[in-house]
């Protein structure tokens, strides 16, 4: 099932389900359903499956449609509806983003040739390796377990809550203090917890997982701060979707010409240094993680960036697209840079 939430300007939200070239708006015949979250809950409530919950619903009579193509080709805040994250919360607290890296053969080679350049003037045996590269063949050697046994933790990256959360055709921002912005076509899991503490996986979604790779590349140990920007998923959450052979495409469009393509990107576990239940194993084993009613995003990583190739920086207007074959239509978001500033933040007294 392909689910969307909509936003309807004075009637506010809905949620949808997109059958071929239209969207089911759930929403207006069961007013109360206004969230994927909310919909999660009563079908958890009944004994049902999201997807069979929201079939059920889609059966009724007197459901509106909308236009999918019109919806996909809106932008959000004008006078006609237009598409939100398909996931999100009223309360932005509720939602975690998260990634993990290194999961894919490219992505070690980007981030190994950063580290490598960095620590080029210090003196070490021809025999040394980046702590990128030993993390990725523990990876190798241990990030696929048998059933019942707990593999290697891979590496592990907060990108923030929901604040940082960005739908289709939202703008990702290059913060005032960043050195540029770096697009990471991903693909991301939907995760919402039960109110037992079980993790549920709702599906995925198409995602970007926007950082700034010059301030990475300083020092590896920036990792952390290099990844707390904006980020965007949408415009569909996919429930049926298998997570094993994924295929997507990036293009960053300026003034309407392309400045890259990165060709056919794989994704999923057989290119993938990981399972994908280790991987979820290892973000869930920690009971912050395991919260009642939260909201959990989490990238898995990217095969290749831009970055390491290209002599531009990004400029307010650029376009960035995430596509693939399997998830219905792309993600396009554009970038909006703030003008650099130095300026510190002062701390007030209470």
């Amino acid at each position: 099932m392909r689910i969307v939430q909509i936003e309807i300007p004075r009637q506010g939200r809905r949620v949808g389900v997109v059958e071929d070239d239209s969207v089911l708006d759930l929403t207006s015949v069961r007013s109360d359903l206004t969230r994927v979250h909310q919909c999660f809950s009563e079908a958890r409530a009944a004994g049902s499956s999201l997807n069979d919950l929201l079939a059920g619903i889609a059966k009724q009579s007197g459901v509106a449609t909308l236009s999918y193509e019109e919806l996909w080709a809106a932008a959000p805040g004008g006078d006609a509806p237009w598409l939100c994250a398909p996931v999100d919360h009223e309360d932005v607290h509720h939602v975690f983003v998260t990634g993990t890296g290194l999961t894919h053969t490219g992505s070690m080679q980007s981030r190994d040739q950063m580290h490598a350049e960095e620590d080029a003037d210090k003196p070490k045996p021809d025999s040394a390796k980046t702590d990128s590269a030993k993390m990725f063949e523990m990876g190798l050697e241990g990030g696929k377990p048998a059933d019942g046994q707990r593999g290697v933790a891979p590496e592990w990256f907060y990108k923030g809550t929901g604040v940082n959360l960005r739908g289709h055709r939202e703008s990702l921002d290059v913060p005032s203090f960043a050195l540029d912005g770096g697009e990471e076509p991903e693909i991301a899991g939907i995760y919402i917890i039960g109110e037992d503490g079980q993790p549920y996986r709702l599906g995925f979604a198409l995602g970007n997982e926007w950082s700034d790779h010059p301030t990475e590349k300083i020092n590896y140990l920036y990792l952390a701060p290099s990844k707390l920007r904006t980020c965007s998923i949408g415009p569909e959450l996919n429930t049926d979707i298998e997570f094993d052979e994924i295929r997507l495409q990036c293009t960053v469009m300026r003034d309407g010409q392309p400045v890259y393509q990165s060709g056919e990107l794989l994704s999923g576990e057989t290119f993938m240094s990981h399972t994908l239940a280790n991987r979820e194993d290892h973000h869930f084993k920690y009971p912050l993680h395991r919260q009642p009613g939260d909201i959990h995003i989490h990238y898995f990583g990217t095969s290749k960036l831009s970055y390491g190739t290209r002599d531009w920086k990004y400029q307010t207007g650029d376009e960035i697209q995430v596509s693939s074959d399997q998830f219905g239509q792309p993600l396009i978001n554009t970038v909006a840079v703030e003008e650099p500033s130095a300026v510190p933040v002062r701390v007030a007294l209470a």
